[in-house]
Formats: C-alpha cells, sequence, structure tokens
C-alpha cells in the first residue's frame, strides 16, 4: 500500500490557497451570500426537502457556504474540511451571520476521530470523492455517522466527466473510467477564478459508479436512487452552454455531467 500522505498534504496545501481566491471569486459571491442567497443547487434542495431541526453532517464543505445554507433553513449542522484555511474562514462566517453551524478540520476519511455525533442527514457535493483513494472507508463513515433510518445524499460530477483532461482548453479522453492509478495534475488558476496565477497542484482518484454504490451498500446503506443528469448547475467545464432550465450542458449531450444518490441506513 503506498503511503498517501504526500498526497493528501499536496491537496491539503492546494485547497488552502484556493480558499483564499475562492472567497473573492464571482463565481462563490461572498456578498450576494451574506446578504440572504444560498450556495445550495435544485438537485440538493429538492432531495432533502425540508430539513428544519434535523441534525446534518456535510462533507468536504470547503468554506462553509452550503453548509451554512442549510443552517438558515434549519438545519444543526457540522461541517468537516482537510483545509484549515477553508475552516477557519467558515467559523468566521458563521459568527458573523449569527448562526450556530459547528466546523471541524480533519481529512474526510478521518471523519469518526473528530466527530463522534450520529446524524440525521450526511451530505456531500460536487467534487468531492475524486480526492479518495477508495470509498470502502468512506462509505462505512457515512453509515457510522448516521442514525438509524437516516439519509445519505450526494450530488457529484459523474465519472464519464473525469475520464477527459480539459488542461489544453477542450476535454481530451485520457484517463479511464476504472482507473487505479494516482491523477496528479499542475496548472494555473483555479475553477472559480482562471485568471489567478495560483499553481494547483492536485492528487486525483477516478470512481466509477459502481465502486459508488458498493461502498455505501457494503456498509449498509440501501440505495433509494440513483440518478444521472446531462446538465450541470456550475459553469466549470470547457464548452458547456447554458441550458432553458439555467443550468449548462455540453453542446451535443452526449454524456451526462452529473449524477445523484439519496441512500438510507436501515
Amino acid at each position: 500500500m503506498e503511503n498517501l500522505t504526500k498526497y493528501f498534504e499536496t491537496n491539503k496545501a492546494t485547497w488552502n490557497e484556493k480558499t483564499k481566491i475562492h472567497v473573492e471569486s464571482g463565481m462563490y459571491d461572498l456578498e450576494a451570500f451574506k446578504n440572504g442567497a444560498s450556495s445550495l443547487m435544485p438537485y440538493e434542495l429538492k432531495a432533502l426537502g425540508d430539513v428544519k431541526g434535523k441534525s446534518l453532517l456535510h462533507l468536504q464543505c470547503h468554506f462553509g457556504q452550503d453548509t451554512l445554507s442549510w443552517s438558515r433553513l434549519g438545519a444543526n449542522c457540522v461541517g468537516v474540511d482537510i483545509s484549515d484555511e477553508g475552516i477557519g474562514f467558515a467559523q468566521k462566517l458563521n459568527e458573523e451571520l449569527e448562526l450556530d453551524a459547528d466546523f471541524v478540520c480533519c481529512n474526510v476519511l478521518e471523519t469518526s476521530k473528530y466527530v463522534t455525533d450520529t446524524f440525521d442527514i450526511v451530505f456531500t457535493s460536487y467534487g468531492v470523492i475524486g480526492w479518495l483513494p477508495n470509498l470502502e472507508p468512506w462509505g462505512q463513515m457515512i453509515a457510522d455517522r448516521l442514525n438509524k433510518g437516516g439519509v445519505f445524499y450526494m450530488a457529484e460530477f459523474h465519472p464519464i466527466v473525469w475520464m477527459f483532461d480539459y488542461l489544453e482548453g477542450k476535454p481530451i479522453m485520457k484517463y479511464g473510467y476504472m482507473q487505479d492509478e494516482v491523477i496528479y495534475e499542475e496548472y494555473e488558476g483555479t475553477y472559480a477564478n482562471t485568471d489567478s496565477k495560483m499553481i494547483s497542484k492536485e492528487y486525483g482518484w477516478n470512481h466509477g459508479l459502481s465502486e459508488v454504490i458498493n461502498a455505501l451498500t457494503k456498509a449498509g446503506l440501501r440505495i433509494d436512487y440513483l440518478n444521472e443528469y446531462d446538465e450541470s448547475p456550475y459553469n466549470v467545464l470547457p464548452d458547456l452552454e447554458q441550458t432553458k432550465s439555467g443550468m449548462y450542458a455540453t453542446k451535443d449531450k452526449l454524456y451526462p455531467l452529473i449524477f445523484e444518490i439519496k441512500a438510507t441506513k436501515v
């Protein structure tokens, strides 16, 4: 088993730098958020519905906007992220907005070492599982943190999306759908500010849908549904076109961009 520490440390350093840029970016529009705008997207709002009074654990929460959006809707929230810059900013934002969310800095795979409560909902979204080398520990951690009858929900970019290299400004199919080997990319800028001069250094792993499903079911979760969509709420890939729904799609719509899973701990 290769030593994963260097991968996680490199990714953490990159996310610390990204946080500094993202809090100033138009994509995250912090001023609008402070004035009441929600950062949550239609897929997740429809899936989880009324969360008032429910406990919610948000995995890989970045600097906390989605966590705090759920908090505004009445959930009792805890957000977890590997970036101490992200968690530090989330805590400040929580105080400024006079909300009551908690935030914990740790590798998501070690969540249960730092968060021992169980929750009605475990939530994660968009660009999350690609940072994890193995999904079985992730699935088990989710099951461990859920109350019996509790719900896990994720919205994520489709595995087909990660088969492409986008660094040349257009999608070039390069990586295997079921590739086990780590993928390293180094590039200037970030998805929220392509003009930034920061150098992103990132290690990631591809995971097919069967791997995601099997990690959750092996941990004892019942899959309620798996949906795939050819529209993304984020315009973060080359040559996407805005649709009538306000989302974004490839011109030819040959493959899905997003999938969502809802599961229950039985």
